[in-house]
């Protein structure tokens, strides 16, 4: 269980990145900040990396969480760069992983506590 825990970790610590990359950040000045879009893309890749290194017990297990969608926009992101949707990006950085980043942080706290 310590390696669910490490790629736990590294999705909340993403998320928390990307939550400071677009404090107080408008839609409009993301889609027009190249450094900023590229910085949000990278960590987005790292939470959709390590959903898909979890094993599917686990996931089965936390089924509340859409992990297929999450390892989908990863793969979406790696292998179509030039096909990136920034308004895509911008709705799931700042209305869809909120919650992801909520969910995955309860886990943490639940199943590994004692460690």
């Amino acid at each position: 269980m310590r390696r669910e825990k490490l790629y736990l970790t590294d999705m909340v610590q993403a998320a928390a990145a990307i939550a400071r990359f677009l404090r107080g950040v408008e839609r409009v000045a993301f889609v027009q900040d190249e450094l900023r879009q590229s910085a949000v893309l990278q960590k987005l890749i790292v939470i959709g990396e390590a959903a898909g290194r979890l094993p599917r017990e686990f996931c089965d297990q936390h089924s509340e969480i859409p992990w297929a969608d999450v390892v989908g926009f990863r793969n979406i992101a790696v292998h179509q760069y030039f096909a990136v949707n920034w308004e895509i990006v911008w709705t799931t950085a700042t209305l869809e992983l909120p919650d992801l980043r909520e969910q995955v942080a309860r886990i943490l706290a639940e199943e590994y506590l004692e460690e």
